[in-house]
C-alpha cells in the first residue's frame, strides 16, 4: 500500500480531500468571509454594502460602544491574566504532588481532570446557583457587583481547567530524570533548589504549553461568562467575546461593527499569544 502512494501521489490528494474540504469549509471560508464583513455594513447575506475602514475606525471615534469595547478589553486582560497565573501554579502544585509515591494517585487525577469534560454553560449555571445561594445569606447576588462576577467566573475556569492542565504537567513531570535530581541533592541542593534549577527548567515545554492554553481561554471566555453574569452589572463583567455578541445580536444595524471588534479580537489574542510563546519557549532547557 505505502508504495502505490509513493508511484502514484494521486491517491494522497483522493485520501485528502474530504479533511481538506472540511477545513475550507468549516474554517478558512467563515474566517475569510467575517474578514470581508467587517469592511461591511449589513443586516442580512444578502444586503451587504462595502464601507471600508469605517467599522474599525467607529472603534476610535469614541461613545457608548467603544468605551464599552476598552472596558471589555481591560476587564478581560485582567482577567485572562489572575487566571493564567492561578491555574498554572495551582495545576503544577497539584501535579507535582501526584508524582510523589503514594496511593490513589490515578484516581486522585480522574477526578481532578473531571470538571474539564463539562460544557462552559453548564459549569456556569451550576456554580451561578451555588455562588447565589451562598450570597443570598448576605441578601446579595453575583450580579449586583462586579468584583462578584471577576471572582465567581475566577472560581469556575479554575475549577475546570486545572485538572487539564494537570494532567500535561505530570506528563512533563514524569519526564524528567530522576538521576537528575539525584546528583543536584548530593551536590548539595535542597528541595527548593531542586526543584527550581532542576525541576521547572525542564519542564518549560509543558509551562509554556499550558501558559498558551489557559491565557487563551481567558481571552476567549465566553459560555460561563453569559450564564453566570451576562455581563451584569451595567456590563462591568462583560468580556470581550461577550461584548462582541452582544454588538451583533443586540444592536441593530451594527452587525459589520461586530465582526471589525472580532478581527481586532483575534489580531489581540493573536499576538499576546505569539508574544508569550517566544518568551516561555526562550526560556527552554536545551
Amino acid at each position: 500500500m505505502g508504495k502505490t502512494l509513493r508511484k502514484n501521489p494521486l491517491y494522497l490528494l483522493l485520501f485528502m480531500i474530504p479533511t481538506v474540504a472540511a477545513f475550507v469549509v468549516g474554517f478558512v471560508y467563515p474566517f475569510g468571509m467575517g474578514i470581508y464583513l467587517s469592511f461591511c455594513k449589513f443586516k442580512s447575506p444578502k444586503h451587504i454594502d462595502f464601507i471600508g475602514f469605517k467599522n474599525y475606525l467607529k472603534l476610535f471615534e469614541g461613545g457608548t460602544n467603544s468605551e464599552r469595547f476598552l472596558q471589555s478589553f481591560w476587564f478581560t486582560a485582567l482577567f485572562a491574566i489572575v487566571s493564567t497565573i492561578a491555574i498554572n501554579v495551582l495545576a503544577f502544585t497539584v501535579a507535582v504532588l501526584l508524582t510523589k509515591n503514594f496511593g490513589g494517585t490515578n484516581l486522585f487525577r480522574t477526578i481532578f481532570f473531571m470538571p474539564n469534560l463539562l460544557g462552559g454553560v453548564l459549569l456556569g449555571t451550576i456554580w451561578k446557583i451555588l455562588i447565589n445561594g451562598i450570597l443570598s445569606v448576605f441578601k446579595d447576588s453575583l450580579t449586583n457587583r462586579g468584583i462578584y462576577g471577576f471572582i465567581g467566573l475566577l472560581i469556575v475556569l479554575l475549577w475546570q481547567q486545572i485538572g487539564y492542565m494537570m494532567i500535561i504537567y505530570v506528563a512533563g513531570l514524569q519526564g524528567v530524570s530522576d538521576d537528575l535530581k539525584e546528583a543536584a541533592r548530593i551536590d548539595g541542593a535542597n528541595s527548593k533548589q531542586v526543584l527550581f534549577k532542576v525541576t521547572i527548567p525542564l519542564v518549560m515545554p509543558s509551562i509554556s504549553m499550558c501558559t498558551f492554553l489557559t491565557l487563551t481561554n481567558g481571552f476567549k471566555l465566553f459560555d460561563q461568562n453569559i450564564a453566570m453574569t451576562a455581563g451584569l452589572p451595567n456590563h462591568e463583567t462583560e468580556m470581550l467575546a461577550l461584548n462582541i455578541y452582544n454588538t451583533f445580536y443586540g444592536t441593530r444595524g451594527q452587525m459589520g461593527f461586530a465582526q471589525a471588534k472580532a478581527v481586532i479580537f483575534f489580531l489581540i489574542v493573536g499576538l499576546i499569544a505569539i508574544l508569550q510563546l517566544k518568551i516561555t519557549q526562550s526560556k527552554e532547557a536545551d
